[in-house]
């Protein structure tokens, strides 16, 4: 009498088996929404508390931008990891895509620096960058997004892409301190939105995910 042993599954070629229950390439957004909202309700918040002609709370003025500085790094590094998790077990085109997004963060936030640099100089308005920089990375961060929902097919990113590049843009129009509590609400209940809605995607089975 013989017996056979129960086949295994294979693992994937291009790397070790991906967690359990995240299929290759699935990327879990909840800690970096969480960084980056606490980055726009607390830095942005500050600031839309304490500019202006008439501030309703005296802080200092290094404040916002260190509150807003320790969320957005917080973020990014949260965003990272995800993404460096998704990758294990994905085939290769996934890692490249990965990639390509990854430098194009780094990219995107030069060239904004760039043109705020060369536009306030212009301009011989270096005041502006207080608005600009909070407005112009909402309007960048929300363009990356959109391209990554595209590449993963996640709509729930893209569409937090959408929002963000378009009230990011449409706070420039106010005067201060009008863009950070556009920045501060808006974005910043975005993302605690997002949060919630990205628990509840990646319940669904992996099919069934690309939607909100």
């Amino acid at each position: 009498m013989t017996s056979t042993a129960a086949p295994t599954a294979a693992r994937p070629a291009d790397g070790p088996e991906a967690p359990a229950g995240h299929p290759p390439g699935e990327v879990d957004n909840r800690a970096a929404y969480t960084g980056f909202g606490l980055a726009y309700v607390l830095g942005h918040g500050s600031a839309a508390v304490s500019e202006g002609d008439q501030p309703l709370l005296e802080l200092p003025g290094w404040l916002p931008m260190t509150l807003l500085g320790t969320g957005l790094l917080t973020g990014i590094a949260q965003a990272t990891a995800a993404a460096l998790r998704a990758q294990r077990g994905a085939a290769a085109p996934d890692v490249l895509s990965g990639k390509l997004l990854g430098t194009a963060w780094v990219v995107a936030f030069t060239a904004l620096a760039l043109a705020i640099t060369g536009l306030t100089s212009a301009l011989d308005a270096p005041e502006l960058q207080a608005v600009l920089w909070p407005t112009g990375s909402g309007l960048i961060v929300g363009l990356l997004y959109l391209a990554e929902g595209a590449v993963r097919r996640n709509l729930l990113h893209y569409g937090l892409g959408v929002w963000l590049a378009l009230t990011s843009a449409a706070a420039l129009a106010l005067d201060v301190p009008g863009p950070f509590w556009v920045l501060a609400l808006a974005g910043g209940g975005a993302y605690a939105l997002a949060t919630v809605l990205e628990h509840r995607r990646l319940r669904r089975p992996p099919a069934l995910r690309a939607g909100f």
